[in-house]
């Protein structure tokens, strides 16, 4: 591309650009290095994306779409996914389109700058592996087909670009390969199996921390200053934390598509498209089921200033401001009791909903409902609901 020396000329370059027929905004896009198997390098075992872009920055799209097309690198706005490789030319032309705001390239509006400056000069001192470093583009929010686009996904909910819940991951443990992590780094298992022998002859056998097909989220992830995660084991890529969040060690764990929207404090699982809000606390060995775990399909949400006591297992939505007591199960089926006038004072807490004249619920009819407390009955073990009258507060030290 031709140096562009002026704002003026770079925003006329990219009307031009997306004017342009059959021209599409890319749903998310960014660059990536990928490390790739041992033996079979055509196959990615992991993406890197220093920065990424979700709904977001469509000037620069338009600018890498372009450098792209002038190194003869085809982009189909009709396919869901595009990956091109990255060369040194590409970059080239991104830097020349870039030109007018050069000298501001390290603030936050102009990470994708950064990005393009410092992958040219890196390449330019080290070199590159053929396809080391790829531009990826997804135009529609379909199922995962490339492991690339699938990463660009995973990190667009754990930097908190995507909410939860709301991207299709179908097809992402197809996508993404299992293998040995050791040191952040993926080690193909086909390769461990055919080197195994030499490797613990010479003592060079790699320490395995754990197999999987997801990393860790401090593995990709800089949490907010005020987040503490105490064992990085007990979260996967593609959690979503709200700053403020506490993860304890012990019971607790974030699975990916799963995590808070403001300000928690996690000692129990929150498993697959769970999400929990703000001011609320899953205690020690707490769990929330996940879609494939006996909620019939249905994520759970559990509303603000919410407490899951220890070792309790929460099956359905919560609202705001319920408890569910130590070491009861409450799930879509349970049969809960509810004295009248306990149901009376819930009715009046929750005005948009009308409550069947009953003394017994199953959990599915109590979902979602604020002011919540569930029991159980310490002479006949039977499950009571009643209308909460504690307030659940987070020690504000701790977050």
């Amino acid at each position: 591309m031709e140096i562009l020396e002026t704002e003026t000329s770079f925003k006329a370059c990219v009307q031009e650009i997306q004017n342009s027929s059959g021209y599409k905004n890319p749903l998310g896009f960014g660059i990536c290095r990928v490390d790739v198997g041992q033996l079979n390098s055509d196959k990615v075992l992991q993406a890197t994306y220093p920065h990424i872009n979700w709904n977001e920055n469509f000037g620069s799209a338009a600018i890498f779409i372009k450098s792209a097309q002038e190194q003869g690198f085809t982009i189909d706005f009709t396919a869901n996914e595009v990956i091109v490789p990255v060369t040194l030319k590409f970059l080239e032309g991104c830097l020349n389109a870039f030109t007018p705001y050069s000298d501001e390239a390290y603030g936050e509006a102009h990470k994708n700058i950064q990005v393009v400056s410092a992958l040219y000069t890196r390449i330019k001192e080290y070199g590159m592996r053929e396809g080391e470093f790829r531009l990826v583009f997804i135009f529609a929010d379909a199922p995962c087909v490339s492991a690339e686009a699938t990463y660009l996904k995973l990190y667009a909910l754990s930097t908190s670009k995507a909410p939860l819940r709301s991207l299709n991951l179908n097809g992402a443990f197809g996508a993404l390969t299992n293998v040995a992590w050791s040191d952040g780094q993926p080690i193909e298992l086909e390769w461990l199996r055919a080197n195994e022998i030499e490797l613990k002859f010479a003592d060079e056998y790699p320490k395995i921390d754990f197999v999987d097909k997801f990393p860790r989220f401090l593995q990709h992830i800089i949490p907010a200053n005020n987040t503490r995660i105490l064992d990085d084991s007990k979260v996967r890529f593609g959690a979503q934390l709200h700053a403020g969040t506490t993860v304890m060690p012990g019971a607790s764990y974030i699975n990916f598509n799963a995590g808070t929207t403001g300000v928690s404090m996690v000692e129990g699982r929150i498993s697959s498209s769970a999400v929990v809000g703000d001011g609320s606390d899953v205690g020690g060995g707490a769990s929330i089921l996940g879609v494939l775990s006996g909620t019939d399909g249905n994520p759970i949400t559990i509303g603000k200033n919410s407490l899951l006591g220890a070792n309790s297992v929460c099956g359905i939505p919560l609202g705001d401001g319920c408890i569910l007591d130590a070491g009861i199960a409450i799930l879509a089926g349970t049969k809960i009791s509810i004295a009248p006038d306990q149901l009376a004072l819930i009715q009046a807490a929750n005005p948009d909903v009308q409550l069947k004249e009953s003394d017994t619920f199953k959990g599915s009819e109590l979902s979602a409902l604020n002011g919540l407390h569930f029991r159980q009955d310490s002479q006949n073990g039977a499950l009571l609901a009643r209308r909460s009258t504690r307030e659940v507060k987070l020690n504000a030290d701790l977050h």
